[in-house]
């Protein structure tokens, strides 16, 4: 009724303006971490002829205002500024978390940045090769592997918007073998630099197999 009617009435458009106004004030808005320093990570580059390169994806922490300084953070980190943002095709003065938006970047070549990458505030966040982190390691009913896993086995991690394969070390030397279900205590050395950050969760997977996942407890940078 409410599509199809031209005047308001109670069984149509103020029926639906009460049932939102009662999911407004039932359903608590997710507490946002505005407070702390900016950060997205890339889901798609897009090059605009004329303005430049635009990154997309949805804002994970803190604000971000037009001519904000920024890093954006591969395997190495480029200073970078933000010209613009957009949402919708409408012009944004700022972006907070929770977001989805366009952020059209300073002296960022398109082939410089690519799905998987962050931008972020400046300092706030480096690219790592290495990590220790706890792990849980699904069953087959859960939809992991029958059969467990060795050191130096190579699954690929996920972070954010990134996958990057990454080699697996037993914490404790006693360990041998890891089991579905097992919790455990990992080191991980990943073929890349990415950006990661202690607390980050992570997805192990296999094929169409998610094997296991885990929250990193510290990076390293790897020793040759």
């Amino acid at each position: 009724m409410a599509l199809e009617e031209t005047d308001e009435t109670e069984l149509g458009t103020v029926s639906v303006r009460n049932l939102m106004h009662t999911v407004d004030t039932y359903i608590k808005l997710p507490e946002r971490n505005a407070d702390a320093p900016f950060l997205l990570s890339v889901e798609q580059v897009l090059a605009v002829r004329g303005r430049g390169t635009v990154v997309t994806g949805k804002v994970e922490q803190g604000i971000l205002r037009t001519n904000d300084n920024l890093e954006a953070v591969g395997s190495i980190a480029t200073p970078t500024s933000c010209l613009a943002i957009e949402m919708f095709r409408k012009s944004l003065d700022f972006a907070e978390v929770g977001d989805n938006v366009g952020i059209l970047v300073k002296s960022i070549k398109k082939t410089d940045i690519s799905r998987g990458h962050v931008l972020a505030a400046p300092g706030t966040i480096r690219p790592w090769d290495v990590f220790e982190a706890k792990a849980y390691i699904l069953t087959h009913k859960e939809g992991g592997r029958h059969k467990g896993f060795a050191p130096l086995y190579k699954p690929q991690f996920f972070f954010r918007t990134m996958n990057v394969t990454g080699t697996i070390s037993f914490v404790d030397n006693k360990i041998s073998f890891a089991m579905p279900g097992d919790s455990i205590n990992i080191n991980v050395v990943l073929v890349n630099k990415v950006p990661l950050n202690n607390g980050l969760r992570f997805v192990m997977r296999e094929g169409n197999l998610t094997i296991g996942a885990g929250v990193i407890v510290e990076v390293k940078h790897l020793c040759l």
